[in-house]
């Protein structure tokens, strides 16, 4: 069993940052893939950034390439998103989830339970 508790949303302007952090419990958070997930009202779960279990593969939606940086930290068992140059766009509920690496959310199994990122213009 693997428990995520996503933290670090809140409302930001247009242009600024956010860093979300999503802690997990579990002795074997190491082993999964971790990423992260968006939901807006009325609009379907989509992938955003995914991260193996050694950091060593990465890939983001071409939505926030260049934006925005996914990362890990095992030992803390935690997974980080660095979001910069915010757009009102990127306004959703994030989720972090774990399971197989992939941009389908159908591969994690573990999911937290949301962090809302409000971005105005």
């Amino acid at each position: 069993q693997v428990q995520l508790v996503e933290s670090g949303g809140g409302l930001v302007q247009a242009g600024g940052s956010l860093r979300l952090s999503c802690a997990a419990s579990g002795r074997t958070f190491s082993t999964y893939a971790l990423a992260w997930f968006r939901q807006a009202p009325g609009k379907e779960r989509e992938f955003v950034a995914v991260i193996n279990w050694s950091g060593s593969r990465i890939d983001y939606a071409d939505s926030v390439k260049g934006r925005f940086t996914i990362s890990r930290e095992n030992a803390k068992n935690t997974l980080y998103l660095q979001m910069n140059s915010l757009k009102p766009e990127d306004t959703a509920g994030y989720y972090c989830a774990a399971g197989a690496w992939g941009t389908d959310q159908y591969k994690y199994n573990y999911w937290g339970q949301g962090t809302q990122v409000t971005v105005s213009s």
